[in-house]
């Protein structure tokens, strides 16, 4: 992913107000992401808890920003272990959460959303390249370090695609 500033994340957004996406919480330290690395810049807002947000390139080279909203964690314990619905990585102790996109358009204004399991830091392509260790360790698979991106890549679109229908 490329290098992004400030004012194109927030113009970024397509599930949300523009006010809305004025006021959401950015990464203060864009400078220092690795870009390099980046399927998706992926944050959880530090202010508000149970909202993140993720920002992808399209195909087209503009952005495409998602809102999310994190259900609040139930009672599993720390031994249990969840699956990223984008990236596949296995996390114990509740690192998996359940987002809600709200969908784009008319079915987004009758408050129609998606859900996905996903890392709830949303470093899903740090752990994709090995960038970032899953705490218990994770399966091993057989694909390549590239065939984890093309998945991951995969997996964003459709969801994307599911939002923005």
């Amino acid at each position: 992913m490329k290098f992004i500033t400030e004012r194109d994340i927030r113009r970024s957004f397509v599930n949300c107000s523009k006010g809305e996406a004025q006021r959401l919480g950015i990464p203060r330290d864009l400078a220092e992401q690795p870009w390099d690395d980046l399927d998706f810049l992926g944050w959880r807002d530090p202010g508000a808890p149970d909202r993140g947000y993720l920002v992808a390139e399209r195909d087209d080279g503009g952005l495409v920003g998602i809102a999310l909203r994190a259900t609040p964690a139930t009672g599993r314990g720390f031994t249990s272990r969840s699956m990223c619905s984008l990236c596949l990585t296995t996390l114990a102790g509740g690192n998996v959460a359940l987002m809600t996109a709200r969908r784009t358009g008319e079915a987004g204004r009758l408050g129609n959303t998606v859900g996905q399991y996903l890392c709830g830091d949303l470093a899903c392509s740090l752990y994709t390249r090995g960038r970032k260790q899953a705490v218990g360790g994770d399966f091993d698979e057989t694909l390549t370090v590239t065939e984890k991106i093309a998945r991951t890549r995969g997996n964003l679109a459709a969801f994307i695609e599911k939002v923005t229908a």
